[in-house]
């Protein structure tokens, strides 16, 4: 197939006006179907018309043009499904000439990057590549383990001071204050330092009075027994 030129058309080109004459079929076609249609119609109301004056010679006689327009009017239907699956097939050949193409062209360029590519160079770059991240990779592990050790230290020594708290709580001391008096006598306020560690609490001898000195001192014994299982800890 050739052109005004002499010159052989493309498969594009030549899919292209296939595809064309297809569509210009299938409008034929819905014209020719749309007139039969109409004319269906018609037949109908004529053949109304006859069998209500009793003409029923002519109502069977109209009868059977009906039934072969009908039939006309599936044909059409037919030849329109068949005309767009040869549509269907061409643009399918369509596609797979340009996914032909496009391999064509990949592989022609696959084809000279292996060619002008540097092997050694390449392998060289890679095993680079390699050893560097490696060293970031322990870089960044031992930044990560650095980190982990100050939070760590920092966590201990919050747990610490929650444990001493708690115990403090335990046995009636104000970490900000003293020790509450004795429910039967007065006794000497034990001073702790504002800033508390386990070995910051003062413990001064101060006399207490008789009745009262019993309860104040197995508090400050078990207070003691406490801080020396924190500092073995």
């Amino acid at each position: 197939m050739g052109n005004a030129l002499g010159t052989k058309k493309t498969l594009k080109e030549q899919l292209r006006e296939n595809k064309r004459e297809i569509n210009r079929a299938v409008r034929q076609l819905d014209r020719e179907r749309t007139n039969m249609q109409l004319k269906e119609k018609k037949l109908i109301i004529e053949i109304k018309k006859m069998a209500k004056q009793g003409q029923i010679s002519s109502v069977k006689i109209m009868a059977k043009d009906l039934v072969r327009t009908r039939q006309h009017v599936t044909k059409f239907y037919t030849m329109r499904s068949q005309l767009q699956a040869v549509s269907l097939r061409l643009e399918t050949a369509s596609s797979a000439e340009a996914m032909t193409s496009a391999l064509q062209g990949t592989t022609t360029a696959m084809k000279a990057m292996a060619t002008t590519m540097n092997l050694p160079r390449l392998n060289q770059i890679m095993m680079e590549y390699t050893k560097e991240s490696e060293k970031m990779e322990m870089t960044q592990e031992m930044i990560g383990d650095t980190i982990d050790d100050v939070m760590e230290a920092d966590q201990d020594e919050e747990e610490e001071d929650r444990i001493v708290g708690q115990i403090l709580d335990e046995i009636g001391i104000d970490m900000t204050g003293a020790v509450p008096e004795a429910p039967t006598s007065q006794a000497a306020p034990v001073a702790v330092a504002t800033k508390f560690t386990p070995a910051a609490v003062v413990l001064p001898a101060a006399p207490v009075a008789a009745g009262g000195g019993d309860s104040t001192d197995s508090a400050i014994s078990d207070l003691e027994a406490r801080l020396n299982n924190l500092r073995r800890s």
